[in-house]
């Protein structure tokens, strides 16, 4: 299979090539990579350039300098570098992050996965950080979701859900779009990603605030955002914290913010996460 890698680049000129140089370690080697440059202020350019000027299969594209948040902004660089490319000529579409170090068996092992099972839509390795010296699970997720920095996309799966949407959220609601359309998520837990940047260390919005728009962009009614607000705010033991997110979560529904899902979409996230709480807690 022939794999479209697209990784966005906001000021990461410190990983970008530790990035860039575990692509070009791998054993499988039909790839092509473009970097999108998303309008960095530090030496990124000069990182990528470095790339391009060696290998024909890494380009990049650069963007102008705007607001860099959570969630939208990733995906629209994202999407930058994808209207450059003629998807039609790959099999696997990637949104990789630029602080990850993959092992050299990394693709060929997303390839074999893909190959030999149909009904796989989305691949990908579990996260790991590093702690004193060991690299421990980064345990942000559970382990059967394949995390934003390293998405890998069968083509028909990634156009069937109508790509990435440019919103907090993005990395779940592919997970549970691709799912109610037959597609599988798998995670290959031997397959070890290694996060260099810890996620959100980057971001401005406060972690309440940000809780309470990703419910809201997740497209959740009120009743599953109490409960997953809760959830957040049982794992710190604070009560405030709970009603931060929900303060949140309100002020984006009392301004009606734009959504970027639909009401059928809206309600196969909903379904989703009510039958999962049913299944886990209320075991019915």
């Amino acid at each position: 299979m022939k794999f479209l890698i697209i990784i966005p680049a906001h000021n990461e000129q410190n990983n970008l090539s530790f990035t860039l140089d575990s692509l070009q370690q791998q054993s499988f080697k039909d790839f092509k990579v473009v970097i999108v440059n998303d309008g960095s202020t530090d030496k990124t350019s000069e990182v990528i350039k470095k790339y391009i000027d060696d290998d024909s299969r890494f380009q990049t594209i650069d963007l102008e300098k705007s607001a860099h948040q959570p969630g939208s902004k990733v995906v629209s660089a994202f999407k930058n570098g994808l209207k450059t490319q003629n998807i039609n000529s790959f099999d696997i579409i990637c949104k990789f992050d630029a602080d990850i170090i993959l092992d050299e068996n990394y693709l060929s092992e997303i390839d074999k996965a893909f190959t030999g099972n149909p009904k796989y839509g989305l691949v990908g390795g579990l996260l790991y950080v590093e702690k004193n010296g060991d690299l421990v699970y980064e345990g942000n997720s559970n382990k059967h979701h394949v995390r934003g920095p390293m998405k890998a996309y069968r083509r028909e799966c990634f156009e069937a859900i109508g790509g990435l949407r440019e919103t907090l959220g993005w990395d779940n609601i592919d997970s549970v779009l691709l799912k109610s359309l037959g597609w599988k998520e798998v995670v290959l837990p031997e397959l070890h990603v290694k996060l260099i940047k810890v996620k959100g260390a980057d971001y401005t919005i406060k972690p309440a605030d940000y809780y309470g728009r990703y419910f809201y962009f997740l497209g959740l009614n009120r009743f599953l955002t109490y409960v997953a607000a809760a959830k957040e705010a049982m794992k710190i033991k604070s009560v405030s914290f709970f009603f931060s997110i929900i303060k949140s979560y309100e002020s984006c529904r009392s301004k009606n913010l734009e959504l970027k899902i639909s009401k059928t979409e809206q309600k196969i996230i909903n379904d989703q996460r009510w039958k999962a709480l049913k299944n886990k807690w209320l075991k019915m």
